[in-house]
């Protein structure tokens, strides 16, 4: 893994407007991406996670989103940028993979025009460089017949195939960071692992730092760098991959993993995290915000105002609570 840092998000708040008041979906997050690196950002749906990717490309309605903090690229807080400045990053330094392939291409639009709109924008290429380049992508994220698609409609494609020029429009402009928004979730399985090892690949040939928003903790074992736990808004524990799977440490991270089927287990019951996320208004804002769905650890054992602590090398917790959880089930240590 590359060392050069390329992004680093400072305490940052995304908040939400609900009638005169506004409430933080993301409360105090701070992480750093650096090249050739895939960090994966996971969680439950509601958790924050994809509020997080919005926030850093500006994607949020201004008229209902505050949002503060720092998002430091090339030396510069994007928090402050205009409109106008964010579009000169969109698409050019950071690219954008969205969830869903069919609403994000235009259905009146062929394949060959959507790829080349970035480069009309973007870039200084005649037309006859633009067409040869938006061929060039299609074929390096494995379209088989890139003159022929580049040709049709988004609805004539396969769900695989759309999601595929989604990444070519992504990659149009060789990008330092791309952001990958549950990437795979409308695909089936085999389809998943097709365009989940052609982000990796990619990532190691352009040197681009890659963040994975996903809630498929199966997907993140394979493929990622490092793992950003998300619960309520807050990161709750960030880690290199392989010492995020084989020690972790908040009780949330663990329940998430206890919770994934085991094909070696002969134990046919799953385990359940009790309770829900709690809505954004009635989101407890002081206190450690996991407590409620561990009611069986005393509440001494967690902090008033829960930091991330380095418990390990470059291995970080939030809330003290982690030291004596242990599943309902089990009893204490």
């Amino acid at each position: 893994m590359a060392n050069e840092k390329i992004l680093e998000i400072k305490d940052l708040h995304t908040a939400f407007r609900f009638q005169d008041e506004y409430f933080d979906a993301v409360d105090g997050v701070s992480f750093s991406l650096h090249k050739n690196e895939l960090l994966a950002i996971v969680g439950e749906s509601g958790c924050g996670k994809s509020t997080v990717a919005n926030s850093i490309v500006g994607l949020h309605d201004k008229n209902f989103t505050r949002v503060s903090g720092e998002i430091i690229y090339d030396g510069e807080n994007m928090v402050n940028y205009s409109e106008e400045q964010l579009n000169e990053i969109r698409g050019k330094e950071i690219g954008f993979i969205f969830q869903d392939p069919l609403a994000s291409l235009n259905p009146l639009h062929r394949i060959g025009k959507q790829i080349e709109e970035s480069l009309i924008y973007h870039t200084d290429l005649n037309s006859d460089q633009r067409h040869e380049r938006m061929l060039q992508l299609l074929d390096q994220v494995g379209i088989v017949n890139p003159k022929r698609t580049a040709n049709q409609f988004p609805h004539q494609l396969s769900g695989g195939m759309r999601q595929r020029v989604l990444i070519a429009i992504a990659l149009s402009c060789n990008p330092n960071i791309i952001i990958a928004d549950e990437p795979t979730t409308a695909l089936d399985v085999t389809i998943q692992a097709q365009i989940l090892d052609l982000l990796v690949e990619l990532k190691n040939k352009i040197n681009a730092g890659i963040i994975l928003i996903t809630h498929d903790l199966g997907v993140v074992a394979q493929m990622a760098d490092r793992v950003a736990v998300m619960y309520a808004g807050q990161i709750v524990e960030i880690a290199e991959a392989n010492e995020l799977f084989s020690n972790p440490l908040h009780p949330y991270t663990r329940s998430l993993l206890q919770s994934i089927p085991q094909s070696d287990s002969d134990d046919e019951e799953l385990h359940v995290i009790h309770g829900m996320v709690p809505s954004l208004k009635n989101l407890p804002r002081q206190g450690c915000r996991f407590s409620s769905r561990i009611p069986w650890i005393a509440a001494s054992e967690h902090e008033d105002n829960p930091e991330l602590h380095e418990v390990l090398k470059n291995h970080f917790v939030r809330c003290t609570c982690w030291k004596n959880f242990h599943f309902e089930n089990e009893g204490g240590y």
